[in-house]
């Protein structure tokens, strides 16, 4: 795979993000030559993660960049590619990069009308903007959309990515949506889900749930990734409708927004069942109507 040449890099902005494929991009021999820091948290960022590189206006960042990262939130990145290309920021020959899951590289039009270079290099990881954040994209993928059949593009992002340690996978423009779903609903809902367990688990008495959980959860982590839907257990996944109907109970007594959860998932959870074969249909009718009838007494 090509290697690029050894680029000017342009940061906007020193975000958890932003300031960490920065500096592996450092690491990998480009040139940060500026970076948007505006509050005291990116200032301070960019002053452990960027040393040296001076914080400017947007326009002066990308003026001298070969590359720019537009590490922004989702809502942010369209109005801040509109407002930069009106100002005339972009360039032909450039680079012009987002970090932006939700979006292919249509949000990037207004700079690829004046000569750029639009991709979109998403880290499948969450960000803390340590620098401990370096080693960790040593084990995460990249998720890399280009113009549709441009081939010459989707290597330049290939090649950006693996110089930064991660490993690039091909996202096509139209799949960014639901990709992004599903990154979103894993992620995001799992952080949820285990922060209400660990809540459920201390207001019970248990000391230090974290511990408890810890085993518990890595091996069904592992054992889904494995195994896919095989993986289920528990009382929904057997049918043992008592169980499910004492849990609905307790919920609903001491956690009554926590029951709703449970119910959803456990719907999920039946039909998941079901499907693989694990769970027969006259439990998984039982099953679903008693999480059914607990539902209408919400």
């Amino acid at each position: 795979m090509t290697r690029p040449a050894r680029l000017a890099v342009g940061v906007v902005s020193a975000g958890r993000v932003g300031s960490v494929l920065g500096a592996a991009l450092a690491r990998a021999g480009h040139t940060v030559t500026a970076a948007v820091g505006v509050s005291d948290a990116s200032v301070k960022r960019a002053e452990r993660l960027l040393p040296g590189v001076p914080l400017r206006p947007p326009d002066e960042v990308t003026r001298d960049a070969d590359l720019v990262l537009l590490a922004l939130p989702d809502d942010a990145l369209a109005p801040m590619v509109h407002g930069m290309a009106g100002a005339g920021a972009f360039r032909a020959g450039q680079i012009v990069v987002h970090t932006s899951g939700a979006h292919g590289v249509a949000v990037l039009d207004p700079a690829a009308e004046a000569g750029a270079l639009p991709l979109a290099l998403h880290p499948v990881m969450t960000f803390t903007g340590a620098s401990e954040d370096l080693q960790r994209l040593a084990s995460c993928s990249v998720g890399v959309t280009a113009s549709t059949d441009d081939e010459a593009a989707f290597n330049v992002g290939e090649a950006l990515t693996m110089e930064m340690g991660a490993e690039p996978v091909r996202i096509p423009e139209a799949a960014r949506p639901l990709y992004h779903a599903a990154l979103a609903h894993g992620a995001n809902h799992l952080t949820t889900l285990v922060a209400d367990c660990v809540e459920l688990l201390s207001e019970g008495g248990v000391a230090e749930p974290e511990r408890l959980l810890g085993p518990l959860l890595s091996a069904a982590l592992d054992n889904v990734l494995r195994h896919g839907d095989r993986a289920l257990t528990g009382p929904v996944a057997r049918g043992d409708t008592g169980t499910v109907g004492t849990h609905l109970d307790v919920l609903g007594d001491r956690a009554p927004d926590v029951r709703s959860t449970y119910t959803a998932l456990a719907h999920r959870t039946v039909a998941r069942a079901s499907r693989a074969g694990l769970l027969g249909v006259a439990d998984a009718a039982e099953i679903t109507n008693l999480l059914d009838d607990g539902r209408e007494t919400q």
